[in-house]
């Protein structure tokens, strides 16, 4: 059984990401399945930190915009949203160059609140970075909570 509410559409997923960070920093959707949803991102001067190294907190942008999606995708959005509520991440290793991908899986799927395990990796496929990122899942027309 699949985990998503809504059948994810890569080339839409890419669309939407346009007049935001995800389209400034390059972050492209590329691939789904029925338990993970995965993402990749430049690595130049854009998402350099001074020493030339990939920035984490490019790293943790590229996390939470792909589990962000993912949490979307689990959801009545007609009834729904979801935000940001928590976010960390462990760097692992330094990239230069290339692209950097991301692949987010659930830990928790819950009622409100979505938990995603997410990790990136270089072209070469070495851990850059592992993260875990949790969703509220908010009602519309209610604020998001305040913690």
């Amino acid at each position: 059984m699949s985990l998503w509410r809504t059948i994810p559409n890569i080339e839409h997923l890419n669309e939407i990401q346009k007049n935001t960070i995800g389209e400034v920093l390059d972050i492209r959707f590329e691939a789904v399945d029925e338990a993970s949803l995965t993402a990749s991102m430049v690595i130049d001067h854009r998402t350099h930190q001074p020493f030339g190294l990939l920035h984490g907190g490019a790293s943790v942008v590229l996390a939470e915009t792909v589990g962000s999606m993912a949490s979307y995708l689990c959801i009545d959005a007609s009834k729904f949203y979801c935000v940001g509520l928590e976010i960390n991440a462990n760097h692992l290793r330094g990239l230069r160059s290339g692209r950097v991908t991301a692949v987010a899986k659930p830990i928790h799927i819950g009622r409100t609140t979505h938990v995603w395990d997410i990790r990136l990796t270089s072209d070469e496929g070495k851990a850059s970075c592992v993260s875990r990122l949790t969703m509220a899942v908010v009602p519309l027309g209610e604020n998001p909570p305040v913690r």
